[in-house]
């Protein structure tokens, strides 16, 4: 099978999703990345990223309980698999190791 891909932002989200655990679901992803980020963030952007992610197989999903304050909807959570972990350690790697390669500049 070819490796898949990940995008800058499909990678943000799927930090997220690993950082809030069992509890990510589009709005908590969208307030945490805003909040990290410190700008806004369009909900469409998470949830397309998500159904991408799932598509790849580095998050699975799960319906929560019908809720009276959702409007009887019931909240969607996201949780990071193993290859979805693989994927990020890969791309920590990476970055990591080209952050490593900078010369120690001065800018006085």
């Amino acid at each position: 099978m070819k490796e898949q891909s990940l995008g800058e932002f499909e990678e943000l989200v799927l930090l997220m999703v690993a950082a809030l655990h069992d509890e990510a679901y589009g709005v908590t992803i969208l307030e945490n990345l805003e909040s990290k980020l410190g700008k806004k963030v369009n909900i469409s952007a998470i949830h397309v990223a998500l159904k991408r992610l799932e598509k790849k197989g580095f998050v699975t999903s799960r319906f929560g309980g019908i809720t009276n304050d959702r409007g009887g909807r019931r909240k969607k959570f996201y949780v990071i698999t193993a290859v979805g972990k693989k994927a990020l350690d890969a791309h920590y790697q990476v970055r990591t190791s080209i952050y490593q390669e900078i010369p120690n500049i001065s800018f006085n």
